[in-house]
């Protein structure tokens, strides 16, 4: 067990309430008995962190959990702009500043995890050697026309894109509408990588090419690997060289 992953259980443990969306926290039920538990339904995190704030400012412990990186399309930027808009004094333990004498002042530590842009990365191969671009296909909190100029700003930059959130049961053009876009700049056999429940029970891990992007079963536990014009399909694996061939020889021993 890495330090990060033994840091995360040690603070499930010492928390005396954990809060979550209702499928992550059936995920890690075994770990967290007998504590006091936060569980809401999707699109419900603003009362989620309402209610875990309000219970670590009457002094109770409190861990909120994300699937992934609690920092990447998930919570943490929630519970510091909730901070920030109701001015509630926080400090982080490992701040340089002293820590005053405020009593009120809640301590606010971010565990990292690993995102499903490094799991679903790792199962393919390594489609992110070179620089990339991250973009969420939902349009629930940025506006489309924002996420369509994203895309083209990526696909045009020849960057490897990552996509979240490709499509759920409400949504269900906006993938189509990203294949488009990214078409403009990219070759019809460009190959995507698909990751379903990366390292989950429902793991399912395909690569196919952007032309036939629009026929792929995905849903919200789907992370998308669009590659650039470097990226390679190679014996079942996907990768993005870096350019070393390009100045170096490694076609042959030295």
């Amino acid at each position: 067990m890495d330090h990060l992953s033994k840091r995360a259980l040690d603070i499930l443990v010492a928390v005396d309430t954990v809060a979550g969306y209702s499928t992550y926290i059936d995920l890690i039920r075994p770990l967290i008995e007998n504590k006091n538990i936060i569980s809401t339904a999707m699109t419900k995190e603003v009362e989620r962190v309402e209610t875990a704030l309000e219970v670590a400012i009457k002094g109770t412990s409190c861990a909120i959990i994300s699937s992934g990186d609690p920092g990447i399309y998930a919570m943490a930027g929630l519970v510091f702009e909730m901070c920030r808009t109701r001015n509630i004094p926080i400090a982080s333990p490992f701040s340089n500043e002293p820590p005053g004498t405020d009593k009120s002042v809640l301590q606010v530590e971010v565990v990292p995890g690993i995102p499903a842009l490094c799991a679903g990365a790792s199962l393919l191969g390594a489609p992110l050697t070179h620089d990339f671009a991250v973009i969420s296909l939902s349009d629930l909190l940025t506006p489309w026309e924002t996420i369509e100029k994203r895309l083209a700003a990526a696909a045009m930059a020849d960057f490897v894109i990552v996509l979240y959130n490709p499509k759920s049961k409400r949504r269900t053009t906006q993938l189509e509408k990203a294949q488009r876009i990214i078409l403009e700049h990219r070759n019809a056999d460009t190959p995507v990588g698909i990751v379903t429940g990366a390292m989950r029970k429902n793991q399912d891990v395909r690569i196919i090419s952007l032309e036939d992007l629009h026929t792929a079963d995905v849903n919200m536990q789907t992370t998308l690997f669009i590659g650039s014009s470097a990226s390679v399909k190679y014996r079942g694996f996907m990768f993005t060289p870096r350019g070393y061939a390009k100045k170096y020889s490694i076609d042959q021993k030295s």
